[in-house]
């Protein structure tokens, strides 16, 4: 039997498409082996081992609190870090993705099923504001305001060093470069990318920014900041620290923190925040930010 026919038969909620992808990440291995064919075949007695990234396959579920704003066509949250926003080829369950048709499926009988429009995306590490469209005629508008930079998109990150001026941006056009895994500035090809900063607070060895990313292209922000000498600290793939003062950081240290939109069927404002998490505090504090400053910037409004 084909590899690809035994995982759909031994587990059907998952369909032969989707463990295709699964083989071509290299995430199966058969008595040992990794496996990428789907047209290996496999028998009786082999051990056939699949890793789905090395996390349970937990559900994420998303209650009330980060809920930012929802009506029948848009869904507003603030995501925590450490989850994925939408499924890949190894992981459904515990993506953000996976949450959403959880929460808007319950209680709701068996009434319209949820057309999640996937408009914006933030890396696993990243927690804050994220946009989705719930309705087809909601979809359309929503990605043209991305498409054409007509939603103002405001982070904070905790960068590396202190910045040599208080405000500044960065321009260049960006392409991921397969054999080191990561996105840089190429002087052929690329996108355009355009990325403005002002500095909040340099304490401590490093810089409070506040980044408007005014296109959106994979690692924008992580990478302009490496390639200027700043690291996100957390950020290892981009040459971040992953210890300060002590203190271990799971993950780059950024932030989606206001989202500015029209609704996308109605044209009301819409100027959406979320605090920052609590658990930069121990490191901002240690750092020597200000406790004030570090208690308006996580409480919410």
């Amino acid at each position: 039997m084909r590899i690809d026919q035994y995982l759909s038969a031994v587990l059907p909620q998952f369909s032969r498409g989707f463990w295709k992808k699964v083989l071509t990440t290299g995430s199966v291995h058969v008595d040992g082996r990794r496996v990428s064919q789907c047209s290996r075949s496999v028998r009786t007695g082999q051990r056939v081992e699949v890793f789905l990234d090395g996390l349970p396959l937990e559900k994420h579920l998303i209650d009330a609190r980060q809920v930012l704003f929802e009506d029948e066509n848009l869904l507003v949250l603030n995501k925590p870090a450490g989850l994925d926003t939408q499924p890949t080829p190894s992981r459904f369950q515990g993506t953000l993705y996976q949450g959403i048709l959880d929460y808007l499926g319950r209680g709701k009988g068996a009434g319209r099923r949820p057309e999640i429009g996937m408009v914006q995306r933030l890396d696993r590490d990243t927690s804050g504001v994220i946009a989705f469209s719930i309705h087809p005629r909601a979809h359309r508008s929503l990605s043209e305001q991305f498409r054409h930079h007509k939603i103002r998109k405001t982070y904070l990150a905790l960068v590396s060093g202190k910045l040599e001026n208080e405000q500044g941006e960065f321009k260049s056009n960006l392409a991921k470069i397969r054999a080191i895994n990561r996105v840089r500035s190429v002087a052929r090809g690329g996108k355009p990318a355009l990325t403005r900063y002002r500095l909040v607070l340099a304490a401590g060895g490093v810089s409070l920014v506040e980044v408007e990313l005014v296109t959106g292209r994979m690692h924008q922000i992580r990478a302009h900041f490496s390639e200027a000498g700043h690291p996100l600290c957390g950020d290892i793939r981009y040459d971040g620290v992953g210890r300060l003062h002590g203190l271990d950081i799971p993950g780059q240290l950024l932030h989606s923190w206001k989202l500015s939109l029209a609704h996308p069927v109605t044209g009301q404002a819409l100027d959406l925040k979320a605090p920052l998490p609590r658990d930069w505090l121990p490191l901002l504090e240690a750092c020597g930010f200000p406790a004030a400053m570090l208690r308006n910037l996580v409480a919410s409004d």
